[in-house]
């Protein structure tokens, strides 16, 4: 690897000491009209080593010699600025005490210290920023030239600029920048001229654009998917900047500038929480996390170890995703009063000592299975944990005086077609028919899919993208709903802090989602150009193959079944589902019944059971769906 040779600090220091003199001398040539006296001359030449002396003592204790002049900068501008402020001060002081105290004459007259002062601010900070420009042209010579737009005219979009220049690996060329604001259009920023995003169609067909780049430290999503849309539509690469505190050590590289990620599409604003409210629960108490290690559980305990509990006790069966989980915490400073304990919801009495040991106060329920093809094969499996889990976990909440039960439920509950969604439908019956004299406050919460977790469509269409496709899609109409990870567990929060018992806090998911849409901006994200399955492979393209849906699944999910209707609450993301009533004894009576079914029935037996517990439960593309009544 080439290595740059750097000049060595005392020849900065001779070249500083060089320019001054061109500014002295500059300045007596500008205040004599370039015809200096020759009296002027003798009485300098007795004060110039006083005068090279000032100018060297400011430059050492500015350390003006120990910056990297190819990497100069505002702030090293404005330290030379200073550095010259200082010795010009330093010369009129010099000046003053000998007029004063000793013979009566100035070092130099007062219009030269100030033109001089001038003189040395310039050609100190010009001459660096020369050599900076000089070297960032021999830098990016011979390399292949990037034409770039910059979405953002703010602190940021300027950051990213300079950080392009700096870049060793390619040859930046920033060509505009693009602002949401109106007030900045038509201002320039650098050099470069910023525009309205308004605009930002019209130059990337004007202009042979290579990448946009989305360099604001909080975008609004709305804004981003436009910005998004309008590269796709024009076939230009986008790219994003992490947040600022991703930075390392606070600094931006070229190399974290990062694809835009699908996720940040589908994302909305930030959700507000009544923290305060979330603060006072969770504040000094002992909480459980069932599921600790899943996705929902995960996040879950990120947010609850920064709310101040006095005891976080994450529970899960695999013991692989626990570790990590704790690792994590540690690293992040957060591991303090936090235990893990490898335990399985549906093994009753290892569940019991774990509450006889910890005594939770708070418990939230995330341990279930949720993949809908595999439990649609194996409906035993979904029963035991789902189910039966939940009534382990729920009644043993009950037993040890747990003040607030917080069950992650699933939009597939609503109208199922699955035995996965319909068995989460049998755990919200159940833990709203607990005996009455229990003083656990039960609340469900219910949203759909969740960027990014296991099992999820976005990592299996990425891994698919990677690998040259196709890209598999289970039908063209296919929709979800979709909400971020941290803004799931942000509401559950809100919702359990909210809640006395009994609820079903429903979430707004937005709008729907195409499947087929998301794996379209998916493969032009990429770089990629979608392709219809019965076109022919060519470079550059990724097939969409339909697959047809799979056992259990729907077209379309639901918040809410048919019968339901919500109310309002304080936070506009959380709705109240009013759901039809049902007979405690009735729904005991039904899970006995399950109980016994898993230890002596058939798969045939379970479901049919499941079907009489939920009525509106409709297999659908099932072994099961013979058992529906027409």
């Amino acid at each position: 690897m080439k290595r740059t040779m750097l000049f060595p600090r005392w020849g900065v220091l001779v070249i500083d000491l060089l320019l001054c003199l061109m500014a002295l001398a500059s300045a007596y040539l500008l205040r004599f009209n370039f015809k200096v006296p020759a009296h002027e001359v003798d009485l300098l030449l007795p004060v110039l080593p006083l005068f090279l002396g000032i100018r060297l003592a400011s430059f050492l204790v500015a350390g003006t010699h120990r910056l990297m002049v190819r990497h100069t900068n505002t702030d090293d501008a404005r330290l030379l600025f200073l550095t010259a402020v200082g010795g010009s001060v330093a010369l009129g002081v010099a000046s003053l005490i000998r007029y004063q105290f000793i013979d009566g004459l100035y070092v130099m007259p007062r219009a030269v210290i100030i033109i001089d002062f001038l003189a040395t601010a310039m050609l100190l900070i010009g001459v660096r920023i020369a050599f900076k420009l000089r070297y960032l042209r021999r830098r990016g010579s011979g390399k292949d030239k990037v034409r770039v737009l910059i979405h953002g005219a703010g602190e940021a979009g300027l950051i990213t600029k300079r950080t392009l220049e700096r870049s060793g690996d390619m040859r930046y060329e920033v060509l505009a920048f693009v602002d949401d604001d109106a007030r900045r259009a038509g201002r320039t920023l650098e050099g470069a001229m910023v525009y309205h995003t308004d605009k930002l169609p019209e130059l990337l067909s004007e202009e042979a654009v290579d990448q946009v780049i989305i360099a604001i430290a909080h975008p609004d999503p709305e804004n981003r998917r436009r910005v998004v849309d309008a590269c796709m539509a024009a076939q230009v690469k986008v790219l994003s900047i992490p947040p600022v505190n991703d930075w390392i050590n606070g600094q931006l590289s070229a190399g974290q500038i990062q694809e835009v990620r699908i996720e940040d599409l589908l994302g909305r604003a930030v959700i507000q929480l009544d923290q305060a409210g979330v603060q006072a629960l969770f504040a000094g108490k002992r909480v459980l996390v069932t599921g600790a290690a899943g996705s929902i559980g995960s996040e879950l305990v990120r947010q609850l170890a920064g709310l101040g509990v006095e005891h976080l006790v994450l529970v899960d069966l695999a013991e692989s995703g626990l570790y990590d989980v704790d690792m994590e915490l540690q690293g992040a400073g957060l591991g303090k009063g936090i235990t893990t304990v490898i335990g399985d919801v549906r093994h009753r009495p290892s569940l019991e000592r774990i509450f006889a040991e910890h005594r939770p106060q708070v418990v939230f329920h995330a341990a279930a299975y949720k993949h809908v093809p595999m439990m649609e094969a194996q409906p035993a499996e979904a029963i035991a944990t789902n189910v039966l889990g939940t009534r382990n976990t729920a009644e043993l909440a009950c037993a040890f005086g747990v003040e607030k039960f917080v069950l992650i439920s699933t939009d597939k509950a609503v109208n199922p077609t699955s035995v996965m969604g319909a068995s989460k439908r049998v755990a919200e019956l159940l833990v709203s028919s607990l005996p009455e004299g229990c003083r656990t406050q039960f609340i469900t919460t219910r949203f759909g899919n969740v960027l990014g977790s296991s099992g999820s469509v976005i990592p299996l269409f990425r891994r698919q993208i990677e690998a040259g496709g196709p890209v598999t899609v289970t039908h063209p109409e296919v929709t979800r709903f979709f909400m971020t990870i941290p803004e799931a567990c942000r509401l559950v929060l809100e919702a359990a802090s909210m809640g006395h018992g009994g609820e079903i806090y429903v979430f707004d998911m937005g709008q729907p989602v195409r499947i087929a849409d998301l794996a379209d901006k998916m493969i032009r994200l990429s770089g990629y150009e979608p392709a219809a399955a019965d076109e022919p492979p060519a470079p550059g393209r990724i097939h969409i193959r339909y697959t047809g849906l799979r056992p259990g699944e729907k077209l379309y999910e639901e918040l809410l079944a048919t019968a339901e209707n919500t109310l309002p609450t304080h936070h506009p993301r959380i709705l109240i589902g009013q759901v039809r009533q049902v007979d405690p004894a009735e729904v005991q009576g039904h899970i006995t019944e399950l109980t016994d079914l898993l230890a002596t029935g058939s798969n045939e037996e379970i479901v049919r059971q499941v079907k009489r517990m939920v009525p509106e439960y409709k297999s659908h593309n099932s072994a099961f769906s013979s058992f529906d009544t027409p």
